[in-house]
């Protein structure tokens, strides 16, 4: 993935530190081995090399990612698109590494073309590649290994535990000192520090997608990493990052790269609409956060 993982346990009796790191790097292994495009061998990159009009059979995890995705690109009307591969290739964000300039042209207008989550189609476990897709699964899987951690660590008999991949985290239980798991909501790089704002992980993920991690400049603009989908270019919005508090990492991870596509505007709105715990840190303006969200501050 890329990130490195950290883990903070309380682990039963009889289980050692080597046996929480041998299940935490296994499970991520996994993650990696099903669905990384940076794997030549991994189940997604086979899948974006196969020929057209094939169906494809699914590891069970694969399959409950893709399935999550369809949802979210259905509740979103397309703002989150797990068939962006190539135009995220194309922009230098993905396996093929970065370039000087943005693409234009025919190159571009081809590759969006054969993008679209609505290309997708699903038997039972298998899934169709109609030609020329590419599959890309970097805005929910990471949240989906931060889940498969802490399943494996409840296969341990570990109830109490802190898991965090790449920013992403996931609180089950509580600290050794009946806390939970506290944890601060990073503020970007160049922002005005405001008081922090600390949220209790107790059964509870939080995922948060800013445009100061992975970006490029073109003309003095940044461009997120993250691409528009109703566009085929990267995001380019006044948010410097968004937050979403959900119960599973997975479903944060998604939302954040829905509502880093819709904008603070539209993302109000629809977060809002669903009751999204969410929380956006703006350059020259004030922060927002959904009623869900200041809910819990009150709380």
């Amino acid at each position: 993935m890329g990130v490195r993982w950290t883990l903070q346990a309380c682990p039963p009796a009889g289980v050692s530190a080597q046996a929480l790191r041998t299940a935490v790097q296994a499970a991520v292994n996994a993650v990696v081995l099903q669905m990384s495009n940076w794997e030549p061998g991994s189940d997604i990159s086979r899948f974006n090399r196969a020929d057209p009009d094939t169906w494809h059979d699914l590891p069970p995890e694969f399959a409950a990612v893709i399935d999550r995705a369809l949802y979210w690109a259905r509740e979103s009307d397309g703002a989150f698109d797990p068939t962006l591969g190539r135009l995220t290739d194309l922009w230098g964000f993905g396996p093929a590494g970065p370039r000087s300039e943005p693409p234009a042209g025919q190159e571009f207008d081809g590759l969006w073309s054969q993008s679209g989550w609505t290309r997708l189609q699903r038997r039972g476990e298998a899934l169709l590649q109609p030609g020329g897709l590419d599959l890309d699964l970097s805005g929910i899987a990471k949240g989906f290994g931060v889940d498969a951690v802490v399943l494996a660590l409840q296969d341990l008999g570990v109830r109490h535990a802190l898991v965090e991949i790449g920013g992403e985290l996931r609180g089950e239980g509580v600290r050794p000192d009946g806390q939970p798991w506290w944890v601060e909501i990073e503020t970007p790089p160049g922002l005005a520090a405001a008081e922090p704002i600390l949220v209790a992980l107790h059964g509870l993920s939080l995922a948060t997608s800013g445009d100061y991690r992975r970006f490029r400049m073109d003309a003095g603009r940044r461009q997120s990493h993250t691409i528009d989908p109703r566009t085929g270019a990267p995001v380019e919005a006044t948010a410097a990052s968004v937050s979403v508090l959900a119960e599973t990492c997975m479903d944060a991870d998604a939302i954040c790269t829905v509502l880093s596509v819709l904008g603070p505007d539209a993302g109000m709105a629809w977060a809002s609409a669903r009751g999204v715990a969410a929380f956006w840190q703006l350059r020259g303006e004030p922060e927002r956060m959904t009623p869900a969200f200041a809910a819990m501050l009150e709380s």
